[in-house]
């Protein structure tokens, strides 16, 4: 049900973007060198690895001038890139993923494979799912760039304090999974998106 669920949402999803696909591949390429996507090596379900889909939000070769998550005072980020970021317009690229089935609309967000080695045991059991596009981190640490920001060592904040608390709601998502659940955080995710709704 909810493999079916996530491929006629996702193909819908990519057919109404389309437009919106080549305005803001337009607008990344005028604005910066690069191209348009932005692909990075992910740990999926069962520890398989993926590539990720993004709007390209930072410079060429980014990932060789820092650090693998990024804060609201990263100097790698372009102009047109802090907007997707502010907008989270730079995820839409996932349905993608969605459609190909590295990913599900809803699930644990997936990470790198340096933290998640950081976190293994408790990712054996995370990874049983396919990680998905949003879940009640998304929601919650919608403005993670600027927390990270207000950091002196923001990789060691990330995996310290953040990682462990996204880890521990993934686990609880995993015992609360049903479709309905599922829709109501699409639903949240939206509202968070599109309204900006206070956060508690």
């Amino acid at each position: 049900m909810k493999r079916v669920f996530d491929i006629f949402f996702s193909l819908i999803g990519l057919l109404i973007s389309l437009p919106l696909f080549a305005v803001v591949g337009i607008l990344i390429k005028i604005d910066s060198t690069g191209p348009v996507f932005f692909r990075q090596e992910r740990i999926g379900r069962n520890f398989e690895r993926f590539a990720i889909f993004k709007f390209r939000t930072m410079v060429l070769d980014a990932e060789k001038k820092g650090l693998s998550i990024t804060s609201n005072t990263d100097k790698r980020v372009t102009r047109v890139g802090k907007i997707l970021r502010k907008l989270k317009m730079d995820e839409l690229p996932q349905l993608i993923n969605v459609l190909r089935g590295d990913m599900s609309l809803v699930g644990p967000r997936p990470e790198v494979e340096r933290y998640v080695e950081l976190y293994k045991k408790d990712y054996r059991e995370i990874l049983k799912v396919r990680p998905g596009i949003t879940d009640v981190s998304s929601i919650l640490y919608r403005d993670e760039e600027g927390v990270l920001g207000d950091q002196a060592d923001p990789e060691s904040y990330y995996v310290r304090v953040v990682l462990p608390q996204k880890i521990k709601l993934s686990q609880e998502y995993l015992k609360k999974s049903s479709f309905s659940h599922d829709v109501k955080l699409i639903l949240k995710t939206l509202f968070r998106v599109f309204l900006v709704l206070p956060k508690n």
